[in-house]
């Protein structure tokens, strides 16, 4: 079974916070209206963090700076197997705009699961809502000023 190596980023509104993350529709291709993290393939001598930024930059036409990688997931689709790094990233400039996606949203812990997410997408959801709570638990106990 061939192997596509890709990488996504979870585009969250504050890296320290976290309580928005940034998701997107597929406009094309087999499997069109799914729900996905934007990113795609690594191109030849490209490393991960690379690709991402070009991806981000050519799909949504804004510029990211990546953070830590959450997880490596290798899903088999029936047709090839996916192995794809997933990071968190944050907006650094520009607007997020949708150039190849149909639509998207910004989803709070709570509506995670509000969205037809793609099976591989879906797999790091678990990992993604406990850091999400995790801030959000931090961001509730912390003293008002």
């Amino acid at each position: 079974m061939k192997t596509v190596n890709v990488v996504a980023a979870i585009i969250c509104d504050d890296y320290k916070k976290k309580t928005k993350i940034f998701a997107t529709q597929r406009g094309y291709g087999e499997y069109k209206d799914g729900w996905e993290f934007p990113g795609g393939k690594i191109e030849e001598g490209e490393t991960p963090e690379q690709a991402l930024v070009r991806e981000i930059r050519e799909e949504l036409g804004a510029e990211i700076a990546v953070h830590e990688l959450i997880d490596v997931i290798d899903y088999d689709y029936e047709k090839f197997h996916l192995h794809m790094n997933c990071y968190w990233a944050t907006v650094v400039e520009g607007e997020l705009q949708l150039l190849e996606h149909e639509a998207a949203k910004w989803l709070e812990y709570s509506e995670l699961n509000s969205v037809d997410w793609l099976p591989a997408d879906l797999a790091i959801i678990p990992k993604l809502a406990a850091e999400m709570e995790q801030a959000l638990d931090i961001i509730m106990k912390r003293p008002s000023v």
